[in-house]
Order: C-alpha cells, then sequence, then structure tokens
C-alpha cells in the first residue's frame, strides 16, 4: 500500500483514509501508514503505543495544546469505497469513517505536516479502539502507560461536531434492573411467578421520569434516562423467573458519578440494580482562556455535546477540553454517514488560523 501523502488536502487525504478499513481490532494497516508517515517529519518527537501514535512538538511555547482522533470505525455496510455525491445541493464524501471521524483525523494529519511553527506546543494523538469498550480503548491504555503525554492546557478532540464547537460531554451510566419470579408450564402459571410482568412497574417509572435540563457554564445539557434493552424468559412454554432491564442514563456534566448512579437507584428504589457501565462527563472547560481563545477564532457558538465523548479522558486529567471537528453527528454510524466537502476546508481553515496566530 503506497504511503501517506500528507501534503495533499484534507479532503484527498479523507477519501484515502476512508478506503483503508480500520473497523475496531483492525487499525494496524492504517495506524502503520500513518506512523511511517509523521515519523518521517523532522520537527515532531513520535511516540506509539500498539495502535495509538502520538507526535509532539518542542518548541519551547508556554501553552501546550493536544488534539487527537480516533482511527477506528464502526463495521463497513457497502460504504466503502467512498464516493462523491451530492446531497441537498451540496459536494459530500459518502462512506463509512467520513464522519466519524476519519475526516477530522485527515484535517489533523495535513496540519501536523504543515504546521512547523506554531504559536502553541501540540501534541497530536491518533488512537485506537473508540468505538468499542472503554478497557481497549488506546487513550485508556495510554493513560496508564504514558500519562504525561497528556499534560496540556487545552485538548480538541475531532469527533463530528458539524464544524461547530461542542463543549464538555454529558456522563453515561448503563445499569441492569432485575425482577425475579418463579418458574412453571405456561399451562400452570399459577404455580409460577412471572418475572417479566414483575417488570411493568419499572417501566411505568421510566415512562413517567421527566428529563432534567441543566445549564453548565453557560450551556444547556439536556438528560434522559431510558429502556434500550430487555431480555427474559427461556421458552415459548415457560413462565420466566427472571427478566432484566437495561437503563441507560445519560447525565449533565454538573453530576458526578456518584450522584448519577444515586438518581438511578432512587428511581428503581426497591429492585435490584446493577451498574454496569459508569462513565463521567466533562464540564464544558470554555472559561479556559485558551478555550476562548480558540472558540473567537474559529468564530463559532458553543453548543453541548449530548453525547459522551473522549474530551471526559483530558477533563479527568484537569485538561479543558472540546469536540471540533467535520460531519453531523447524527449521521455517525448511519449507512448513509457521509460529511459536506465545504465543512472539511471550514475545520480546516478554522485549525490552522487559531494554530497559526495564537
Amino acid at each position: 500500500m503506497p504511503a501517506l501523502d500528507l501534503t495533499q488536502s484534507s479532503v484527498d487525504l479523507t477519501r484515502v483514509i476512508c478506503d483503508i478499513p480500520s473497523v475496531s481490532g483492525e487499525e494496524t494497516t492504517l495506524a502503520d501508514l500513518i506512523h511511517e508517515a509523521v515519523s518521517a517529519l523532522e520537527h515532531l518527537e513520535v511516540y506509539r503505543d500498539g495502535d495509538t501514535i502520538v507526535a509532539r512538538t518542542h518548541l519551547g511555547r508556554d501553552r501546550r495544546v493536544a488534539i487527537a482522533g480516533h482511527i477506528d470505525t464502526v463495521p463497513i455496510n457497502d460504504n466503502v469505497p467512498t464516493q462523491d455525491r451530492v446531497v441537498d445541493g451540496q459536494q459530500v464524501l459518502w462512506g463509512r469513517g467520513t464522519v466519524d471521524m476519519k475526516a477530522g483525523v485527515a484535517v489533523q494529519l495535513v496540519l501536523a505536516a504543515e504546521l512547523t511553527d506554531p504559536t502553541v506546543d501540540i501534541t497530536w494523538m491518533w488512537y485506537d479502539h473508540e468505538e468499542v469498550d472503554a478497557e481497549l480503548n488506546g487513550l485508556t491504555r495510554l493513560s496508564r502507560t504514558r500519562p504525561d503525554l497528556f499534560a496540556a492546557d487545552f485538548a480538541i478532540l475531532g469527533e463530528p461536531s458539524n464544524g461547530e464547537v461542542e463543549g464538555g460531554c454529558n456522563g453515561n451510566l448503563r445499569a441492569l434492573v432485575t425482577t425475579k419470579g418463579v418458574r412453571a408450564h405456561s399451562a400452570r402459571s399459577w404455580v409460577g411467578e412471572n418475572a417479566i410482568h414483575a417488570a411493568a412497574p419499572i417501566l411505568t417509572r421510566l415512562a413517567e421520569h421527566r428529563a432534567r435540563e441543566v445549564t453548565v457554564d453557560g450551556l444547556v445539557y439536556r438528560e434522559g434516562l431510558n429502556a434500550v434493552r430487555i431480555s427474559g424468559g427461556i421458552a415459548g412454554n415457560v413462565i420466566p423467573d427472571e427478566c432484566r432491564v437495561e437503563v441507560n442514563f445519560r447525565f449533565a456534566p454538573s453530576r458526578d458519578a456518584a450522584e448519577a448512579e444515586r438518581v438511578v437507584r432512587d428511581v428503581f428504589s426497591g429492585f435490584d440494580v446493577e451498574i454496569v457501565d459508569l462513565a463521567e462527563g466533562a464540564r464544558p472547560g470554555l472559561d479556559a482562556e485558551l478555550a476562548q481563545d480558540f472558540v473567537r477564532a474559529v468564530g463559532a457558538e458553543p453548543r453541548p455535546k449530548y453525547g459522551w465523548t473522549d474530551v471526559a479522558r483530558f477533563s479527568a486529567l484537569g485538561v479543558p477540553a472540546v469536540n471540533y471537528g467535520p460531519g453531523d453527528p447524527h449521521l455517525a454510524h448511519h449507512d448513509e454517514e457521509r460529511v459536506p466537502i465545504a465543512q472539511i476546508e471550514s475545520v480546516e481553515r478554522g485549525l490552522r488560523a487559531w494554530l497559526s496566530a495564537g
């Protein structure tokens, strides 16, 4: 496979890297190409951990910015190779990864090669396994082996944000709410106790729950508490002795993990509740001087990020972080995934202007 050409436009590079399959767990080919390309740049110090690559300037600037993007995608579904299309009058790149988030990665790679004398020192991070369990995430691994690489005054994650600045992110909790019963033959149902029927109050509480809107540092985050999966029963003629309702709580970054857990346990008081996944959110961080400079430079009006992203990893380390990348987040993972070419170019201009002018 030919080497990546980082002198081409970010649009052309997006086409190239989107056509290199890198489904989670299969990132090595793309990681090898990125590692080879940035290792040839004399102004960058390069470090590799598995399929995560970090490239840093050391110019002695008094401020450092971390800029990160994941190189994996969800599975391909007849949406590779990338195509140029016109949708709603816009020129777009269509295909897996164009939104989440190889267009953002392409912008970062082009600027990493071009900006040999930025006004801040930069730590570029391209990492693996973002789309799967947090324990596999390249940033999780790196934060344990080389936490020093996360040192920065401000961080930008290239997650799709429609070319706007999305501050922080909601937290994410998943819980299993379980009911127990007694198995019996369904022809003699009165002998048993139906665990699925016993789950009705769980669904009622969910239906009656009203999501909060919470203002955090000037941005309004919307919470959500929803059933996302129900499982129970072993056969068509057996009264089920267990039912599990999987609940997902998206909570505002004003809450910490302990408070989020208390909310869920209070809502389902009287039921067996098991927390199976819990990730803190991240406050917007827009009060940081670098964040304010950045927002002004790109001419954006900050918005809240409703989903969870890796900005939370930086926030947990005391580094204010925002999401800024091309692509509509509603199209992430969609089989019609596509990104406007103009949006890729706009994000590239915004980052270049800020990193060049300070």
